[in-house]
């Protein structure tokens, strides 16, 4: 087929957008497998292994296409946009309703994978219509790394936080739908059946308009699927999912799915974590939170006069903001983010300990579990070696450190990394209802003496006999060995998967 420079720029801008939905789509996969299981390391790269495979086979199957190759083309094009416009619906609504969510995630990526794969090809030989195949080749595979280039900035940086997952995926769909119906206006004349193909690319544009629309009611619908209580908060963040549940009096906080509080018993929980430090330090003048954007260790900080300033760094102003202008989150955390002694840093906490040279006579890790990298370097041992660095004399350091019933392995890891950067720690544990056995640990460069613990403040759960009795292990949480977490090696991250795998 003889191709003017209409049809070839025409054809080339196809393959960079062909390149910019492609990786969209396999973000996408990616970004919802790790939000649902965690470990974004293990599921991006299975993800690209598996679409790398799909496309390899679809190259190899579009051998088999040797004449009609512009109407092939358009043909395999609304079939990407159809199927990968709904990927993310569909791997939703699995997830939600039954446990076939990997099987479902293989099959999608290969076809999607498989599709592309032969896009490519199919037009490299009609471009070969214009000009030289080396030509060709390189125009074809330029476009084509130019356009996943583009995708993987506005992926991230735009249609995540602005869009969502699913809006993305259908607005990512149109976008493919856009490519067929310019390509059957300007090839209209050498297609036989260009009306046909206009009538189906209409009822599949129809469809991806339908589910954009409804995006935001699909995927309430599928979390409801996933939590018992009714939802009264949800937003997607560009670095996670917020969702707030109530039911009666009991709201809860989940992040990416994982249940970050109840209220009907987080008192047990952050009473443990806050008061020991508080006590046993030599001065609780200036005191550090990382994480915690939930404003709850700060309530419980802002019990003692003497705290003259809370830094918190929590790196999502969406989750901070949250805490200190929703009423249900103000209720739960007494409106501490308003306190004027508090400064607020929306920062990654490893970010903000590499680059202050401030000392903290407390320093409160309330992070959520090593369930990712982003997460796991927080549990570190060039993390512990920065924290002790903004240790001030005198100073105690106390980090939760997920269950050690649970996750046994990942527990005394954690432990171990801190101890292995100089730091003497002592671990404890509390039973916290929604969450089961949960463990601590308390790190300072000096002894300090836990008996000697006697806070001075209100409390509702926590006593000097409790805490005394966290401090002993049963035969099912002693102390394990483990190697030591570093950023290398992020070996908790293993630790962890196997560890809940067991209960899951």
């Amino acid at each position: 087929m003889q191709l003017t420079r209409r049809h070839s720029t025409t054809l080339l801008v196809t393959v960079f957008i062909i390149a910019v939905c492609g990786l969209i789509y396999e973000l996408i996969v990616g970004t919802l497998s790790s939000y649902l299981f965690g470990n974004s390391v293990t599921h991006f790269s299975v993800t690209i292994g598996l679409f790398l495979s799909g496309m390899g086979l679809g190259s190899f199957a579009s051998r088999r296409v040797t004449r009609r190759l512009l109407g092939w083309f358009i043909l395999v094009e609304m079939a990407v946009g159809l199927v990968g416009g709904f990927s993310a619906a569909l791997l939703y609504a699995i997830f939600a309703t039954s446990k076939l969510y990997y099987v479902a995630m293989i099959l999608l990526l290969l076809l999607i994978g498989g599709l592309i794969g032969m896009e490519i090809p199919l037009l490299t030989r009609i471009l070969g219509g214009w000009g030289a195949i080396k030509d060709t080749l390189a125009n074809v595979l330029a476009f084509d790394y130019l356009g996943a280039l583009l995708a993987s900035v506005l992926f991230p940086l735009v249609l995540l936080p602005q869009l969502g997952l699913l809006k993305t995926a259908f607005a990512t769909g149109l976008l493919n739908m856009g490519v067929v119906g310019v390509n059957i206006w300007i090839f209209r004349h050498r297609l036989p059946r260009w009306q046909s193909l206009s009538v189906v690319a209409a009822g599949i544009i129809l469809a991806l308009l339908a589910g954009s629309v409804w995006s935001v009611q699909l995927t309430s619908f599928f979390e409801k699927q996933l939590y018992e209580d009714e939802i009264i908060y949800t937003r997607q963040t560009p670095y996670q999912r917020i969702i707030i549940t109530r039911w009666a009096n009991d709201v809860r906080l989940y992040l990416d799915g994982n249940l970050q509080f109840s209220s009907q018993d987080e008192y047990r929980y952050h009473e443990p974590l806050v008061h020991p430090a508080m006590s046993l330090t030599r001065s609780r003048e200036s005191v550090l939170v990382l994480g915690g954007g939930d404003g709850l260790v700060a309530r419980e900080v802002f019990k003692y006069n003497d705290a003259r300033r809370l830094v918190l760094v929590d790196i999502d102003p969406a989750m901070t903001d949250l805490a200190r202008s929703h009423p249900t989150m103000l209720t739960v955390n007494q409106d501490s983010l308003s306190d004027p002694r508090l400064e607020i840093i929306n920062q990654d906490a490893f970010t903000y300990l590499a680059e202050t040279s401030e000392q903290f006579g407390v320093i409160i890790i309330d992070l959520p579990d090593p369930n990712n990298e982003s997460l796991g370097k927080l549990y570190s041992r060039e993390f512990y070696k920065l924290a002790r660095r903004h240790l001030a004399e005198g100073g105690v350091m106390v980090s939760q450190a997920t269950s050690p019933y649970f996750a046994r392995e990942t527990y005394w890891s954690i432990v171990h990394t801190a101890t292995d950067v100089g730091l003497k720690t002592w671990p404890y544990h509390i039973y916290v209802p929604s969450f089961g056995d949960w463990g601590f640990f308390l790190a300072a460069e000096h002894d300090i003496k836990p008996a000697r613990f006697s806070p001075g403040v209100s409390m509702r759960y926590l006593n000097a006999d409790l805490l005394a009795a966290g401090f002993i292990f049963d035969s099912d949480t002693a102390e394990v060995e483990t190697k030591v977490n570093t950023l290398d090696n992020q070996i908790i991250l293993s630790y962890y998967e196997q560890g809940w795998r067991r209960w899951d």
